[in-house]
C-alpha cells in the first residue's frame, strides 16, 4: 500500500470555499476522474485542514470504468473531518443528478462494502458519496475506533450537507443507504432531517439495542447491570492508564456468566467449532475477500467503552417522522440479524417495505452481487427521488 499523501488546502487539486458555483461546474464539467485525489469544498462547505487521503485505489471491490471516482473530505457539525470517496456517472456533465450518502456496516471502512453500494448506485445513474464515519478509517475524530449514536448520525447530515452543495447534485433529491450497524443512524438522522427524501437499509442492526440488550434481547436484567458495572469501573482503568482500552462493543459472557473480555473483534484464524455467525463474519473481513488494514473488525476492536453511549441513547426513537417519507428495507431470509429490519418495519409509518432476499445471511448483503438487490434499490429511489 502506498503511504497516505496529506492533502492541503493549497492544493491544487483542492476546490477551496468562495469558488462559484458556476466556476466550479465548468471545473468538473471537464470530468472529476481527471483529479486523482483532492479534498474537494464545494462553494460555502466547512473549511477543512489537511487530512490524509491515500491516493491509491485500494478498495476490496474492482474499480468501474462507468463512474468517475474522487477522494475528498468535508466536516460534520461537531468540526470533525470526514473522508469519503465521491462517485459520479460518466458523460453526465450539465445535468443535476439524485444522491445518495451510504456508510457501513459497523466497523467497516468506506473501502469495503459501503464504497461497493455507492459504486454500483452511480453506475446507475445517482451521485454518490461513501464515508468513513467519524473516529474510523481515513476520517478525523479522536478517540479512534469508538462509535456515537449521536455523532455518527450527524455524519449522515454532514454527507447531506457535501452532496447538496455539489452544483451537479439536486439537493432536492437525495437520500440515503445505511448498510449493518450504520442503518440505525441513517434512520435515526432521516427522523430530524427533512433533506433526506428517502431511506433503504440493508442487513439492519440496531447498534444500540444490540449493545445494550445483546442479541435477540437476551441480557437479563442482572447481566445488563454487570455490564454496566464492568464499562464503569473500565473507565477507571482508562482514566488512570490514560488511553483507552480495547474491548468486545457486545459484551459477551461465558458458560459461568462471567463476563468475556478481548481485544479483537475478529480472532486471527477461525476455531474449527466456530460460531456460524462469527464465520461468516471472519469469511468477509479477514479474508481477501473484504479485508482492509483500515477496519476495525479486520484488524483490531473498538474501544472497551464504546458501549456507554449506546445504552443512552437509543435509535430512531422518533421513527414516525420518517413518514411520509419511504424506508425500505432489506434483510438476507437467513440473516441472524433478520428481526432488527421486521421489527422496525412494524414501527415505522407508511410508506415502508420490507424485502427479504431468499437464501442470503447478513453478510451476503455486503458484496455478493447476485443477492444485493439493486434493481431494487434503483427503482425504489428512482420513484422516490424523481
Amino acid at each position: 500500500m502506498t503511504e497516505p499523501t496529506e492533502i492541503p488546502l493549497d492544493h491544487p487539486d483542492v476546490v477551496k470555499p468562495g469558488v462559484g458555483r458556476r466556476t466550479l461546474l465548468r471545473m468538473t464539467s471537464t470530468g472529476i476522474a481527471a483529479i486523482s485525489v483532492g479534498a474537494a469544498l464545494p462553494d460555502g462547505a466547512f473549511a477543512t485542514s489537511g487530512v490524509q487521503l491515500d491516493s491509491k485505489w485500494d478498495k476490496t471491490f474492482p474499480k468501474s470504468d462507468k463512474v468517475d471516482h474522487q477522494k475528498v473530505a468535508f466536516k460534520n457539525r461537531y468540526g470533525i473531518t470526514l473522508a469519503a470517496d465521491l462517485y459520479r456517472p460518466k458523460n453526465t456533465a450539465g445535468t443535476q443528478l439524485p444522491a445518495l450518502a451510504v456508510s457501513g456496516p459497523f466497523g467497516a471502512v468506506k473501502e469495503q462494502a459501503s464504497g461497493l453500494y455507492a459504486q454500483v448506485m452511480a453506475e446507475r445513474g445517482f451521485v454518490t458519496v461513501a464515508f468513513d464515519p467519524s473516529f474510523t478509517g481515513e476520517s478525523g475524530g479522536e478517540t479512534r475506533n469508538i462509535a456515537s449514536p449521536d455523532i455518527n448520525t450527524e455524519d449522515f447530515s454532514a454527507a447531506i450537507d457535501f452532496l447538496g452543495l455539489l452544483p451537479y447534485v439536486d439537493r432536492n433529491r437525495i437520500g440515503v443507504i445505511g448498510i449493518c450497524g450504520y442503518s440505525g443512524m441513517a434512520l435515526t438522522a432521516a427522523t430530524s432531517d427533512s433533506r433526506i427524501k428517502a431511506v433503504a437499509t440493508a442487513s439492519m442492526y440496531d447498534m444500540s439495542r444490540s449493545m445494550s440488550r445483546s442479541y435477540k434481547d437476551s441480557y437479563t436484567t442482572e447481566q445488563r447491570h454487570q455490564v454496566v458495572d464492568y464499562l464503569s469501573q473500565q473507565r477507571w482503568a482508562d482514566a488512570q492508564l490514560g488511553k483507552p482500552a480495547l474491548g468486545y462493543h457486545e459484551v459477551p459472557f461465558d458458560e459461568n456468566g462471567n463476563i468475556v473480555k478481548g481485544q479483537r473483534v475478529l480472532p486471527e484464524t477461525l476455531p474449527k467449532d466456530a460460531n456460524p455467525v462469527l464465520a461468516i463474519f471472519f469469511d468477509y473481513y479477514r479474508t481477501p475477500r473484504g479485508f482492509h488494514p483500515r477496519g476495525v473488525n479486520s484488524t483490531t476492536a473498538w474501544t472497551a467503552t464504546t458501549p456507554v453511549s449506546f445504552f443512552n441513547f437509543p435509535m430512531y426513537a422518533n421513527i414516525e417522522m420518517i413518514s411520509p417519507r419511504p424506508i425500505l428495507l432489506v434483510a438476507g431470509e437467513n440473516a441472524h440479524s433478520r428481526y432488527y429490519s421486521e421489527d422496525v418495519f412494524k414501527a415505522a409509518s407508511n410508506p415502508k417495505e420490507l424485502l427479504i432476499v431468499p437464501n442470503a445471511d447478513h453478510v451476503d448483503l455486503y458484496d455478493r452481487m447476485d443477492k444485493i438487490p439493486f434493481d431494487k434499490l434503483t427503482a425504489f429511489f428512482q420513484q422516490h427521488l424523481a
